[in-house]
Order: structure tokens, then sequence, then C-alpha cells
């Protein structure tokens, strides 16, 4: 069945078909999330955001019009919205991280050099993606993570596809500047799927 199909479903009361969507769906929403997350350290809020867009979904579906846009389009907003909203409340609350719940990860195994400077350049990556505007972050995940197509991203931003463009050039621009000092010419083209498309 098509989502569109499902959702036909849905609306007529078979809410049990509710779990396809979700299983279809939540894989990506959450490490959409999970991305956003990371910039303010909150990633241990991914699942609850998660299952709070799926029910904000699910609650919503009635006002859900197919013709303005597709169901993963319309999920991804509700996702970024729900984010968004969440860090503007953990910006109202501040909280010292050691009562946060956040608790790094660290692996005890010894790993070879060659996988520690490959983690490194992954992080730098990260916390250069991380310092993004937020519109130039979304727009990059959802285009690099998410390899959305760029009319979808501007559904999710409220953009055209030409300022999605600019964004993500920006974006593109900004994370390269970044790293400069870190890497040769060759490997800022290399690392972390920064190529252009």
């Amino acid at each position: 069945m098509t989502d569109s199909q499902i959702i036909r479903e849905i609306k007529d009361g078979n809410t049990s078909l509710y779990a396809e969507l979700i299983q279809r769906y939540e894989r990506k929403i959450l490490a959409f999330i999970f991305h956003m997350l990371k910039s303010a350290k909150l990633e241990i809020l991914a699942e609850d955001l998660t299952q709070e867009t799926f029910y904000k979904a699910f609650r919503s579906l009635d006002t859900f019009r197919e013709i303005e846009a597709s169901f993963s389009t319309w999920l991804y907003t509700i996702a970024r919205n729900t984010v968004l909203s969440e860090l503007r409340k953990q910006k109202q609350t501040k909280i010292p991280l050691e009562e946060s719940g956040y608790v790094p990860e660290a692996s005890l195994d010894t790993v070879p050099e060659h996988a520690i400077l490959r983690g490194e350049k992954v992080d730098l990556v990260r916390m250069a993606i991380n310092n993004l505007p937020e519109k130039q972050r979304s727009a990059l995940i959802l285009r690099e993570y998410e390899q959305l197509d760029y009319q979808e991203i501007a559904n999710i931003l409220g953009q055209t596809v030409s300022s999605v463009k600019s964004l993500l050039f920006r974006a593109r621009a900004s994370v390269k500047n970044q790293l400069e000092p870190y890497f040769t010419d060759n490997q800022l083209h290399e690392v972390e799927g920064m190529k252009r498309r």
C-alpha cells in the first residue's frame, strides 16, 4: 500500500494502519532529529522527540493535504518544528551538563590509529555542521544524510528550490572553510559526503 492509501484507510477509521507508517519512517525521522539535536548536545532526547513527532502527526492527520506535500515531507516538517520548539525550551531552562542526563559515548576498546584518525575527521565535520545557522544545517542534513531532493527540502523548510540551493552552497562553503586548517584539499573533497550533487 502507498502512504496515500494507508492515510485514507486511517481517516476512514482503520487507525491500526498507522503502525505501518511509523515503521516506514521511524528510522529516518530519528536520524534527522538526532542530527538536529547534536549542536545542542541533546541527542539523548532524539527518541522522545521522534515519538512526539509521530504522535503530533497522528493527531493532525485529518489536516494533512496530499496536494500540498507528500506525507514524508509533512512528517519531516513536524519533526523539524518539534526539535526547534524543544531547543527554544532548553535555552530558556539552561540545565548544567551533569544534570542533563547526557553521557558522552566513549569506547573502551583499543582502536587502530587509522580508525581513531577517521573518527576525529568525522567529529570535525560534525562540529563544523553543528556551527552552521539552523536553516543551513537543516538543509545540509536533509540533503547529505537523508538524501532528499531539493523540492522536498524546500517544502520542509518553507523555502524555494533556489533558496535551498543557496543555503546548501553557503553551508558547504562554511563547512569547507572551517575544515581547511585540518585537511589537505584532497581530503576535504572526500570528507563525509561533502561532494556536490
